[in-house]
């Protein structure tokens, strides 16, 4: 590897120095504002009250009904009940008053704010994720989940069933069974309340996009033994894309019930539908013919008239949480899933040529996909006292299986192979090509994933200051099944330790160091037909955290490793038309830096910045499609003199991106500028404007797979919201 493609040794030394520096004076600042923020119920502001962590990781307060910008507690990294300062990772959260300020309405709005995370929104309907260079794929819910398939997310989940979204960086090998060393992304979703509570609001954005959301939620039963809540939302509308009208819907409901005074029982179901009419497939080809960048406008669209995609994810689950005595607690959770899509499709790709008005072909396609999945996670946690200390311990198995099908049709088309059409521009992207008759060539899938995970953690007391965090899972993955002519059949296990010492230097501050690994089992062949071994993560991770004011904020600084060995890459095609791949290796290093909280009474704010270099064995940039720089800023003040007023603003910063050295797909670095105001008309009705990409900047959502599409341009939203 050559010396520029390392992080200077210099520069991190000074990165987390000046984070010192800063963070030492946070007792100053906190001692100077404590007589206006420690008494913020008194003066009608929404304050965290102070929490007792516990080990049982069962149940952390919500953050609904606070303007709260960060979180007590979280055990998204080793189902211990942590504090972020205690932590030994760096954990972003979204809570639910930051989603309402900037009407962060679905994960990709969320995601899109976080720092680290990169939204690679390649077509309308379906998204990846990448953190730290690598693909997110472990998305759980209340703490469990399985890895998504294809590591993409189709259509467009809504956040208003979530009172929180964690996202845990870098490789999770606790919680997380198999994946990268990118992150985790925890969706903590809403619960009843045992107080009877209402809200509904309407909100109008721009291109005719209507919102109608209702949350209710209380005790069923005098007692209070009993408590539901039920989250409705609907949401349709046009778009800036020419023929794209998307829509969907949202029910949730949940029931809580106290069996007994040590025994809970949780019941709760989700579906969602998403309709995409005039849905993308792919997106626009951003090189002509003589290789230099096309150019579009902002509403572009390569679908056609009759394309759509439509979408639904039922979700299910139970829980059961038990007390044990002597602080102990056993949770068990139960899962089934179901995410299903049904989409006709038109592909677009070639290079045009303007000169002779060629170079461009379609590729229709008629597709139905079901992944079903069923997982369980049982868990025992509790302290235990050694050498006249408690520790902290954690123990449990969990089981998963994942039933992927799909068939797809195509088309007798003139090419003679089944596939491609010869296509004018009017037909390219005036979506004018005619309804196609799907009586081609058809291929299918079906395979079945199970993973089973026994995993353990304890957090050990060594000192008054010091804690050390150890742990390990141990994941068998197995695969059978074909996915169209190719096999997909694995049996993989492996050995995922994690390493975390966190150390107090004072009442505010500690410096914390971690090392975990995890391991993501492959089914695809090398060009002797042999499945590739699984691609193994490492993450290494060192910095200061602070938590201020009263725990009202939290800040930390850190540098990081992540890498990833034998990762696989398409290597080429075989005589009989098979592909085969060989493992490559890729890391990222880079600082990171965030705070979220509160800053002064009536003042909140989130910051995130990251910096980091990706480079290959050789020394080389790879990933280049994964901005090496983000800045991500949102801000809040009520007003002190008109405290009915709220006005904030978020920044968006991204450096440039690529999809290879050609440039054709190519994005350079851009900021974006939101603004958001809401008005308290009485204690129960407001009204809040939010106004999005102020500065109307035109920019490619992402470069990643060589197309692209234009992101929305200036835009803007009015709600009215009631409560009770």
């Amino acid at each position: 590897m050559n010396q520029r493609s390392k992080l200077q040794p210099r520069a991190l030394v000074v990165a987390v120095a000046a984070a010192c520096a800063v963070f030492s004076t946070m007792p100053v600042m906190a001692q100077a504002v404590s007589s206006s923020g420690a008494n913020q119920a008194e003066d009608g502001q929404a304050a965290l009250p102070e929490v007792t962590v516990s080990a049982d990781g069962t149940r952390q307060l919500p953050t609904q009904g606070s303007d709260t910008y960060t979180i007590q507690e979280s055990s998204s990294a080793a189902k211990i009940a942590l504090s972020p300062r205690e932590t030994p990772q760096t954990i972003t959260v979204t809570t639910r008053a930051k989603m309402d300020d900037f009407k962060l309405n679905s994960i990709n709005d969320v995601l899109a704010n976080t720092a680290g995370v990169t939204v690679e929104k390649v077509e309308t309907e379906r998204t990846y994720y990448t953190s730290r260079g690598f693909d997110i794929t472990n998305f759980m819910f209340d703490g469990v989940g399985v890895p998504l398939t294809y590591g993409t997310q189709s259509g467009d989940l809504d956040t208003a069933m979530f009172d929180r979204i964690e996202v845990l960086e870098g490789a999770n090998g606790l919680s997380a069974s198999t994946g990268n060393p990118s992150a985790t992304v925890n969706f903590i979703r809403k619960r009843p309340t045992y107080d009877f509570q209402a809200a509904a609001g309407v909100t109008l954005s721009s291109w005719n996009t209507k919102r109608i959301e209702v949350d209710i939620s209380g005790p069923f039963n005098e007692a209070g033994t009993v408590a539901g809540r039920l989250v409705a939302v609907h949401q349709e509308g046009d778009s800036y894309l020419d023929r794209y009208h998307p829509s969907k819907d949202l029910v949730y409901g949940v029931v809580e019930a106290s069996l007994s005074s040590s025994t809970v029982a949780t019941l709760g179901y989700s579906y969602q539908k998403v309709h995409g009419k005039g849905a993308m497939w792919g997106a626009l080809p951003l090189a002509y013919a003589d290789g230099s960048q096309a150019q579009y406008g902002v509403g572009t669209n390569s679908a056609a008239d009759w394309s759509f995609y439509d979408s639904t994810e039922p979700r299910a689950f139970a829980e059961l949480n038990q007390k044990l005595g002597d602080g102990w607690t056993w949770k068990n959770s139960l899962n089934y899933d179901t995410i299903d899509s049904n989409s006709v499709l038109f592909y677009i790709g070639g290079a045009y040529d303007p000169s002779t008005g060629t170079g461009l072909y379609g590729f229709p396609s008629a597709t139905t996909s079901s992944n079903k999945q069923i997982f369980m996670d049982s868990n025992v946690s509790g302290k235990f006292n050694l050498f006249g200390r408690a520790h902290d311990l954690s123990v449990g198995v969990s089981w998963s299986r994942a039933k992927q099908t799909q068939f797809s049709q195509n088309t007798n088309s003139p090419s003679g192979d089944g596939y491609y059409y010869d296509i004018t521009l009017a037909q390219a992207f005036g979506g004018a090509f005619p309804t196609p008759v799907f009586d081609g060539i058809s291929t299918t899938e079906s395979y079945t994933d199970t993973r089973k995970t026994a995993y353990a953690a304890t957090r050990l007391h060594l000192a008054d200051r010091v804690k050390l965090l150890v742990g390990a899972n141990y994941t068998q993955a197995e695969s059978t099944g074909y996915a169209e002519s190719s096999a997909h059949v694995l049996n993989q296990s492996a050995l995922s330790p994690y390493t975390g010492v966190v150390v107090d230097l004072n009442q505010n501050i500690s410096a914390y160091g971690s090392y975990t690994k995890i391991f993501n089992p492959q089914y695809q062949v090398d060009v002797n037909h042999a499945t590739l071994v699984a691609a193994t993560g490492k993450s290494y991770e060192l910095g200061l955290k602070g938590e201020f004011f009263e725990r009202r904020l939290n800040a930390s600084a850190s540098v990081f490793r992540a890498k990833q060995n034998n990762l696989a890459n398409y290597a080429g095609m075989d005589s009989a038309g098979n592909y085969y791949y060989d493992g490559i290796n890729a890391q990222s290093e880079g600082v990171e830096f965030n705070f979220g909280g509160q800053l002064v009474k009536n003042w909140q704010a989130g910051v995130s910045l990251i910096t980091m270099r990706m480079t290959g064995d050789d020394g080389s940039s790879v990933r280049t499609y994964v901005p090496r720089k983000q800045l991500r800023l949102s801000t809040t003040y009520r007003l002190p003199q008109l405290q009915q007023l709220k006005v904030g603003a978020s920044l968006n910063y991204q450096s440039k991106t690529s999809y290879d050295t050609t440039n054709a797909a190519y994005q350079g670095g851009y900021s974006l500028l939101n603004l958001m105001a809401s008005y308290d008309i009485n204690k129960n009705l407001s009204v809040s404007f939010n106004l999005n990409n102020v500065f109307n900047k035109k920019y490619l959502n992402s470069v990643s797979q060589g197309t692209a599409y234009y992101a929305a341009p200036i835009n803007g939203s009015l709600a009215i919201n009631w409560k009770y």
